[in-house]
């Protein structure tokens, strides 16, 4: 249907047509000619237009009722009240209640829960595919608790820090709030650079200086670790990584202490 309506109106189809008939008609009159192609031009529109029939005409239309949005730019709303819905505090309120319980419930049971719930430094262990794995679990256990629900729950009752990127990124950050790791609701890429800035400030407190395309390097996997959770040596066979020369350039710049650098980044963000 789509390639017949394209066709219908196509100048490169129009253009073929004409020069059909040039061929097949060399000595007959331009306006003869003309009006070939107009015939064989309606043909093509008619069948275009055969497959609109009512029961298709109506279906559309009844579609584009249902989505139409009439926008009002001359009569605005005018603000009557301005505060708190009781109601919308007391669902926010149940719903990151309901939130902890769950986490509580399965912090034993899943393994992402088991290292945030462990020592600090088993944190590192964290995988993409664990938190994941752990959103999956949650939105099919209780679809209302998706972590961006969850979020949004908590913007009506406190003050947040930053925006997430992603569910994943979301779920990292409540957590942390849940186990007591943030006393405020912050975005887990925000945790990423703050805890980033620490450790290359260490790093560098003595004689150890990175030199610009080092840091580029380093930066580069504090923002895989703060959209994706962790970071591993087979992640620098992936984009950004491999476009900048992949392992070998990553070992070019850090030698042998590639994966102690690795190994620390992953402690050292997640902190």
């Amino acid at each position: 249907m789509v390639k017949e309506l394209l066709n219908a109106y196509n100048p490169d189809t129009l253009e073929e047509i004409r020069l059909k008939i040039d061929k097949e008609n060399p000595d007959a009159p331009p306006v003869e000619k003309e009006e070939k192609v107009k015939i064989i031009n309606e043909e093509l529109q008619n069948q275009a237009a055969s497959t609109f029939t009512g029961d298709l005409n109506d279906y559309i239309e009844n579609v584009r009722k249902a989505h139409e949005q009439i926008i009002d730019t001359i009569n605005p709303d005018k603000l009557v009240a301005a505060g708190w819905d009781k109601d919308n505090k007391g669902r926010a309120e149940e719903l990151i209640k309901t939130f902890a319980e769950w986490i509580a419930k399965h912090k034993d049971e899943i393994t992402a829960l088991q290292i945030f719930y462990s020592q600090p430094y088993r944190r590192r262990e964290l995988t993409y595919k664990m938190i994941r794995e752990l959103v999956d679990a949650i939105v099919a256990d209780k679809p209302t608790l998706a972590p961006l629900n969850v979020w949004h729950a908590y913007e009506l009752l406190e003050r947040v820090s930053g925006q997430p990127r992603n569910e994943l990124v979301a779920l990292v950050s409540l957590i942390r709030k849940v186990a007591g790791l943030d006393a405020t609701l912050t975005s887990y890429d925000k945790t990423v650079d703050k805890n980033f800035q620490n450790w290359v400030f260490k790093k560098q407190a003595g004689t150890l200086k990175f030199n610009e395309e080092q840091m580029l390097w380093l930066r580069m996997i504090k923002d895989h670790i703060a959209a994706s959770v962790s970071f591993s040596v087979d992640d620098l066979d992936y984009t950004p990584f491999d476009a900048q020369g992949g392992k070998g350039k990553m070992w070019q710049l850090f030698g042998n202490d590639t994966e102690s650098i690795i190994n620390e980044l992953n402690e050292a963000l997640a902190a």
